[in-house]
């Protein structure tokens, strides 16, 4: 699967932080759930003041960007390989991703959204051997010709409840307009789940901030998706006061880590947050309590262990699928500790005792990490980040592994278990107002959870540009 995760569905809960800092700029995200509308406290006619915005509200507008990540890593120890193992002999490989960002209005509050893109390129070992894979950036369907996707295509309405009127900016996948601080905004179509939830300012973008998969998102957040990161949904996001509620259903594939050919709810996911936000010592931060049910067809991984010890043959949980259920939960939190400096953490578990679908294998992660802005050193638009992370499975998918099973992103055909620790740093020059170039730096130790391999030292630069 392509975790290429963006924040480009604007962090709705922005808008009611100007009530807490009014200095942060303000954007509109959606949201998940459609049943909450009869929630509603109140009408926007009845306590909505007018306001005058600074620029024209936009009824369309056409965006764009293009990245390319160049990654590379050095021999490293390798006693064994198995059929998903990093290549040990030192790889480098590149991928590009060019997107266009199509945006109307097609009545009050409401938009319509769709995005055009090509990609080009693979992950370092097509995105084999590490399940805190070092590129946001890369995917599973990789090709060395450009390719056209339509990653998003979404509707967007906003119903305002009242509260104060502030002026979202326009940017990728969001019109100029004015909206209400408390609202409801509902989002229908195709998009990332991740648009939506565990959005963290400071590690959520591989296109301008980290890029390990383990750093991005909440590292056993098992979110549906297709190879490349996306799917079917709807979503909802009540906003009220320095709260907000996000309920979603999205589709799930039809295969683990498969392609969606078309909208079918056999399968689905239903996930939920709660988010707060506050000020500490007048810098604002926020907290998320983030939990998700899958239904679909998978395997226990003791049932795959078990019938290979039947038949004599390698585990295999594509022949033990049956009609279940897995979950999991995220606990995300951000925090700005000065104007020019800011921190994250993500804490994330489910059972371990089922297949991965769609993300990662992770059963259970911790990331953390900080943000600083240059301007200390007179380079305000210049970021540096640092952060850590460690990601374990449980019992149950280290006999899997050991015995040889192969799971989304590892199987090195044995397995001498112990965590997965990666350490993370870059450094992100604004070269123009609309170019950035970053040098990543990242070091696994135990990849795949194999203290016999490793550790590998990744290399990353990337280029980006917008308009």
């Amino acid at each position: 699967m392509r975790k290429r995760i963006f924040n480009l569905l604007p962090d709705q809960s922005a808008l009611v932080s100007t009530r807490i800092n009014k200095q942060l700029k303000t954007v509109v995200a959606a949201a998940l759930g459609v049943t909450i509308l009869a929630l509603a406290p109140q009408s926007y006619a009845d306590n909505a003041a007018p306001v005058t915005a600074p620029q024209a509200e936009e009824t369309w507008a056409v965006h764009g960007q293009v990245t390319t990540i160049l990654q590379g890593h050095p021999r490293f120890t390798s006693p064994y390989r198995g059929p998903q193992s990093m290549d040990p002999n030192g790889r480098q490989e590149k991928t590009t991703d060019i997107t266009l960002f199509a945006g109307t209005k097609l009545w009050r509050n409401a938009e319509l959204w769709i995005n055009a893109e090509i990609d080009q390129g693979f992950g370092l070992s097509h995105s084999f051997g590490a399940a805190g894979f070092p590129s946001g950036g890369a995917y599973k369907e990789g090709a060395n010709m450009p390719y056209l996707r339509m990653p998003r295509l979404f509707v967007r309405q906003v119903f305002p409840f009242g509260g104060e009127q502030v002026v979202v900016e326009a940017g990728a996948n969001q019109l100029a307009s004015v909206q209400s601080t408390d609202n409801l905004t509902l989002t229908v179509g195709k998009m990332a789940v991740v648009d939506i939830f565990d959005n963290n300012t400071y590690a959520h973008d591989p296109r301008s901030d980290f890029l390990n998969w383990a750093m991005i998102d909440g590292g056993a957040l098992d979110y549906a998706a297709d190879m490349w990161g996306y799917t079917y949904g709807a979503a909802a996001e009540w906003n009220q006061g320095n709260w907000t509620w996000r309920n979603g259903i999205y589709q799930m594939s039809p295969v683990p880590n498969g392609k969606i050919t078309g909208i079918d709810f056999h399968q689905f996911e239903f996930i939920t947050e709660v988010e707060e936000r506050h000020q500490l010592a007048g810098h604002p931060g926020k907290l998320k309590l983030l939990a998700y049910l899958n239904h679909a067809s998978m395997s226990k991984y003791s049932d795959a262990v078990q019938s290979a010890i039947a038949n004599n043959t390698t585990p295999d949980v594509a022949a033990n699928r049956h009609s279940a259920s897995n979950y999991g939960f995220v606990l995300n939190g951000e925090q700005e500790l000065m104007s020019d400096i800011g921190a994250f953490v993500r804490l994330s578990k489910t059972p371990g005792d089922k297949e991965v679908y769609e993300f990662t294998d992770i059963s259970q992660g911790f990331s953390a990490g900080i943000q600083i802005k240059g301007d200390r050193w007179g380079r305000h638009d210049d970021t540096i980040g640092l952060a850590t992370a460690r990601n374990s499975i449980s019992g149950d998918a280290q006999r899997y592994f050991k015995a040889g099973g192969l799971g989304v992103l590892i199987g090195d055909g044995t397995l001498n278990y112990g965590a997965e620790k990666i350490l993370e740093t870059y450094y992100a020059i604004r070269v123009h107002p609309h170019a950035t170039i970053t040098v990543d730096y990242q070091r696994i130790k135990n990849p795949g959870y194999n203290l016999d391999r490793g550790p590998v030292t990744v290399y990353g630069l990337r280029l980006h540009a917008d308009i």
